[in-house]
């Protein structure tokens, strides 16, 4: 989820103006078939505490992308890590060893911060923050929507789909 939508009502009558109860609202539903049970909001759940779930999903969603890049920088630092041995072969293949040492002395194997080398940066994140985020998200799903996923998201292809014709 990368846009924000207003928070109108899925279904008339969900927001007291009469009509069906907003149960049922926010289906997703394949071009032929029911709507999927997982993605009904549950009864007594408001339109706020949805949006609040999708809100909360979207960050978790940015985290997985911070995780996402986090990983690259630990494969790019290590990709240039190894390069360096082609460097230093090359250096002193065209008689540079004062710069062929240079560059294995400062930079093969060097710490990316003190003490510490991509992998451990990146379990440090995933151990203090990541999984501690995973798991708050979670827990607020479960008490407050049954754990239901992406009610927000359902909700909004809900309102985007034509109704199905008439057959």
């Amino acid at each position: 989820m990368t846009e924000h939508f207003d928070s109108t009502p899925a279904v008339p009558g969900a927001d007291g103006t009469g009509g069906p109860p907003s149960t049922g609202r926010a289906p997703s539903r394949s071009a032929d078939g029911p709507p999927y049970p997982g993605h009904l909001v549950p009864p007594g759940v408001s339109d706020t505490t949805v949006e609040a779930l999708g809100v909360l999903s979207e960050a978790l969603e940015t985290t997985e992308r911070a995780r996402g890049h986090l990983y690259a920088f630990h494969q790019l630092t290590g990709g240039a890590d190894w390069r360096l041995d082609e460097a230093v072969r090359l250096l002193r293949e065209a008689g540079h060893e004062p710069h062929a040492r240079l560059v294995e002395r400062k930079l093969v194997g060097r710490d990316v911060i003190p003490q510490h080398w991509t992998y451990q940066i990146v379990e440090a994140y995933e151990d203090t923050y990541y999984r501690v985020f995973r798991e708050v998200e979670e827990q607020v799903r479960q008490d407050l929507a049954a754990g239901r996923r992406h009610l927000y998201e359902a909700r909004m292809q809900a309102r985007r789909r034509p109704e199905p014709e008439a057959g």
